[in-house]
């Protein structure tokens, strides 16, 4: 199975501190959509895996959340591109659940429900924890330098991940996924 796994905030959208609360806030990065439906034609299954600790906090609902997710499908269908499916954790930092990255339990979650293992899938992120739950699933870590990935790459050798592909955003990542599939 072609497969990759996506972070959501600063991989596909805009990343904000303040958190992404409503549609009218979800601002897809530059090339991100186009970058989605490559893989889509490329017969790629594409997943999201995001840490939305902004529900534990209040900050906004799970109606909000599926309407956030409503406009980046309708968006992406009016390219010609889709998402398979979006794992979340709705958990705050300090929960003790597995399944808030640097946790692998989103990854473990994705693996189950496809019946499949991890090991040499790309698991795209922008930070630190996502590359931590990617790689403690045995899949393949990669970063891209939009949302937090530019401070996360000065940080990679330090943190024993020294050997992680960078990528400038999602785009670059997808262009160079799909010439190695072509050679």
């Amino acid at each position: 199975m072609k497969l990759v796994i996506l972070d959501r905030d600063g991989v596909i959208n805009q990343d904000s501190d303040q958190f992404i609360k409503s549609p009218d806030e979800w601002k897809p990065i530059v090339g991100s959509l186009e970058a989605i439906t490559r893989l889509t034609q490329a017969k790629y299954r594409v997943v999201v895996a995001s840490n939305q600790s902004g529900l534990a906090r209040g900050l906004f609902n799970i109606d909000n959340l599926n309407q956030i997710h409503d406009k980046m499908h309708r968006s992406l269908a009016e390219l010609g591109g889709y998402v398979d499916a979006v794992f979340f954790c709705p958990h705050a930092p300090k929960a003790a659940c597995t399944c808030r990255k640097p946790k692998p339990g989103l990854f473990v979650d994705i693996a189950t429900r496809l019946g499949i293992q991890l090991t040499g899938i790309p698991a795209v992120g922008d930070a630190l924890r996502d590359l931590q739950a990617a790689a403690a699933a045995g899949a393949k870590p990669v970063l891209v330098r939009t949302g937090k990935g530019e401070k996360t790459a000065d940080s990679l050798a330090e943190n024993g991940l020294a050997h992680v592909p960078v990528y400038a955003d999602l785009a670059a990542f997808v262009d160079a996924l799909l010439q190695d599939q072509l050679a």
